[in-house]
C-alpha cells in the first residue's frame, strides 16, 4: 500500500472528513499537524501550492484536500491510487 501523508489542523472539520474515510479504508497514514507551526504550514504550502487543510499525497500523488479526496472516492478511483 502507499504511504500517505495528512497535513491537518487539529479543529478542522474537513481534516476530520477526510481522516475518518482513509480509516474506514484501513488505511495508516502519517499525519502531519500545521497548527502553530509557521514553518510546517509553509513546507505544506510549498509543496500542495495550497495553504487550506488538509493536503493530502498518496505516495507520490498529491491528491488536494478532503473534496478532492471524496471524489476520488466516488469515481472508484481511490481504491487503486491506494494500491499503488
Amino acid at each position: 500500500m502507499a504511504e500517505v501523508v495528512v497535513y491537518s489542523s487539529a479543529w478542522c472539520p474537513y481534516c476530520i472528513r477526510a481522516k475518518q474515510l482513509l480509516s474506514s479504508k484501513g488505511v495508516v497514514f502519517r499525519e502531519i499537524i500545521v497548527d502553530g507551526q509557521p514553518d510546517v504550514r509553509a513546507e505544506m504550502t510549498r509543496k500542495a501550492g495550497r495553504t487550506s487543510v488538509p493536503q493530502i499525497w498518496i505516495g507520490a500523488t498529491h491528491v488536494g484536500g478532503c473534496d478532492d479526496l471524496y471524489a476520488l472516492q466516488r469515481a472508484g478511483k481511490l481504491d487503486v491510487l491506494l494500491q499503488s
